[in-house]
């Protein structure tokens, strides 16, 4: 019989190769829309934030953010400098602040699913419910640090390359959120229950990892 240490290891490697192979996929794991992209990379985060537990999940997370951090560097859009310090456009330019973008959130969608699943599960004991919160509010968690954190620490500079007035800058990333966040944490939900139900019947347990 493997070691539970081991056999965690493993599938961390799996959730792992899944990742890179999506960030360097070609309009897979990240999706030009023009002057950003969007992603998928936060769903293999987030089972592997329920299956595996939060240190591992925040691993994850980690790995999501060093995907992103390298492809905005070597393969900008206009608005890359918000996540990466490596890259500039005209007088904008990165710094420490991109960082925090790009890893902070990322690290958090693989602990917050555990957390989420874990008091669902203690409320009622329902799988699905649980399972579908838990993609929901990794997505979330995403998007609304991510372009929260754009507004505050590049707000000027972010108006600017939009092209919109910074007094209205806001009211952009509330539509951003609700147009873009809102379906992506919807098909976030939906795949995280259909995935683990799955891997559920796959492995026989009745529950996920939730130490």
């Amino acid at each position: 019989m493997k070691n539970p240490k081991t056999n965690d290891l493993v599938k961390l490697s799996f959730f792992v190769a899944i990742i890179v192979l999506l960030a360097v996929t070609p309009f897979l794991g990240y999706i030009p829309l023009g002057f950003t992209r969007a992603t998928i990379i936060h769903i293999p985060v987030i089972i592997g934030s329920i299956m595996l537990g939060p240190f591992y999940g925040a691993f994850l997370g980690f790995v999501f953010g060093l995907t992103s951090l390298i492809n905005n560097t070597f393969n900008p859009t206009v608005t890359s400098f918000v996540f990466t310090p490596f890259y500039s456009l005209g007088t904008y330019s990165g710094n420490f602040w991109s960082l925090v973008i790009c890893f902070v959130p990322r690290i958090l969608v693989g602990v917050v699913p555990h957390y989420v699943y874990r008091g669902m599960k203690k409320v009622k004991s329902n799988d699905v419910m649980a399972l579908g919160f838990a993609g929901v509010a990794g997505s979330l968690t995403n998007t609304l640090l991510v372009m929260n954190f754009i507004y505050l620490f590049f707000g000027q500079s972010y108006a600017e390359v939009k092209d919109v007035a910074v007094s209205t800058l806001y009211g952009v990333i509330l539509s951003v959120i609700a147009i873009n966040g809102i379906p992506e944490a919807i098909v976030a939900g939906i795949l995280t229950t259909a995935i683990c139900k799955a891997l559920l019947r796959y492995t026989g347990k009745s529950v996920l990892h939730i130490e």
